[in-house]
């Protein structure tokens, strides 16, 4: 085996991976940083996003990460030109319930202190303050919250939605990019910095008593060998509770598989300027009395037949001038083990498609006619029980992690590059950071109070 020595080793090449390296050389000239991954980078789940961003969470703490995040974005889309197509028409979060009390607490709860300056309510048939989303430019757009309580005006600004709809929870800090290009960005620049990336699988990890270096042994285009690193990052996504076995530590997370589909919207279902709509409320699909008859004698479909949490989302892809629609609806909450190759649910496109199409009733054209160049894919969500990110000092000495990105990997790739980069290089981090390490599981108050939570984010 021939030996290479490397002071970082970065696993990982998914979008948080590669920002972690990125932060490493560029911003804090480490230059002798190594990411390793198996495939190309950005090629498993980062290959799946969603890639939206959103500022809101039920808690500070996170929506604090996400702030964070969106700024990093902010500046690497002045500097680039806007290459990754950053946008931010926004979320808008759609509920049937006249009187949201625990959702409006939730808001307010994440925001914080300045949720008081920051939330804006129109309960009133006309509202000229609102300002709807009618260009996708960042730079322009408001921030905060508007809070749309009146179904006329709702109706006025997104006649597309189902009639019943009664409040909208605009989140203005928010909207989507290309993934992709963000990721491909930063590698090109940790590159230039004298970073590099590997495709290897990384088979086994030693530690070494004499000097607390340690010893990846990886598999590259057929051959094994010896890669020594002074210091290790785990950025790993599904495979994070893997790399962390090899070094004798257990991670506290499942990996549970999500799936989306995108397709061409030929029939104008969904207007191009409509933000990221998230219906909120749980439903019973509508089944005909024939397919109620048989899901019920499949015990893999029956469970459709019974009531479904929200969350179903829809949005146009491809800018204003793209022609395609996406839809997701994280329902499943079952773990499993990880794949390269995520099985698909062939009934998955169907189902998602009769929940949206309560939402956005126009999307009902297409049930039983999705057309035949539609794009079905899935990825995992890698979640801790409270649906926090894993980011900073693992337990073992030299080791650390930006994992357990459940779903929002995309939207705070950049701030948990940063703050792993910090952690690795010893500088100060922000105190909201000082909660996303595995150190809050000994901090009894903050998981006491991550568990009475009505909601973890998931969305």
């Amino acid at each position: 085996m021939s030996q290479d020595h490397t002071e970082i080793a970065v696993i990982g090449a998914g979008i948080v991976g590669l920002s972690v390296a990125y932060h490493l050389a560029v911003k804090h000239g480490r230059t002798r940083v190594v990411v390793l991954d198996e495939a190309q980078p950005m090629t498993l789940t980062s290959a799946q996003s969603g890639e939206n961003y959103r500022n809101w969470w039920p808690h500070p703490v996170m929506t604090a990460l996400t702030d964070h995040s969106i700024t990093v974005m902010e500046d690497l889309a002045r500097r680039s030109a806007n290459r990754f197509n950053m946008n931010r028409r926004g979320y808008l979060l759609a509920t049937r319930e006249t009187k949201p009390d625990a959702l409006l607490e939730q808001l307010h709860f994440g925001y914080g202190e300045p949720a008081a300056r920051s939330i804006r309510v129109h309960d009133t048939q006309v509202s000229p303050s609102y300002k709807p989303p009618l260009t996708a430019d960042w730079e322009t757009a408001p921030d905060g919250v508007d809070v749309l309580a009146n179904r006329e005006l709702i109706h006025t600004h997104y006649p597309d939605l189902a009639p019943d709809i009664a409040t909208i929870l605009h989140i203005r800090r928010a909207g989507d990019i290309s993934g992709q290009q963000l990721g491909q960005l930063m590698l090109e620049e940790m590159r230039e910095a004298g970073g590099r990336f590997v495709e290897a699988r990384v088979a086994a990890i030693t530690q070494s008593s004499a000097n607390s270096s340690f010893a990846l042994e990886i598999e590259q285009a057929g051959a094994r060998r010896t890669l020594r690193a002074d210091r290790i990052v785990n950025a790993a996504g599904p495979f994070a509770p893997a790399i962390a076995h090899m070094l004798g530590e257990t991670l506290p997370v499942t990996n549970v598989r999500q799936q989306k589909i995108a397709f061409p919207d030929r029939h104008g279902a969904v207007s191009r300027p409509m933000p990221f709509a998230i219906d909120l409320d749980g439903q019973t699909l509508a089944w005909t009395d024939e397919e109620r008859e048989t899901l019920a004698t499949d015990p893999t479909l029956a469970p459709l037949l019974a009531p479904m949490p929200g969350g179903i989302h829809c949005r146009p892809d491809g800018g204003d001038r793209g022609t395609w629609i996406k839809l997701g609806w994280a329902y499943n909450s079952e773990p499993s083990e990880p794949s390269r190759d995520p099985p698909l649910d062939p009934n998955f496109p169907d189902t998602v498609l009769r929940a949206a199409s309560r939402m956005q009733p126009k999307l009902a054209a297409y049930l039983g006619k999705l057309p035949r160049d539609r794009r079905h894919y899935g990825g995992y969500y890698t979640m801790t029980p409270e649906n926090w990110p894993l980011i900073g000092a693992s337990r073992t000495p030299g080791v650390f992690l930006a994992a357990a990105f459940s779903g929002y990997g995309t939207m705070a790739s950049c701030a948990a590059g940063d703050l792993c980069a910090r952690a690795v290089v010893g500088a100060p981090i922000p105190d909201f950071a000082k909660s996303l390490s595995l150190a809050r599981y000994d901090d009894r108050a903050l998981m006491d109070e991550l568990a009475a939570l009505a909601s973890r984010g998931v969305l």
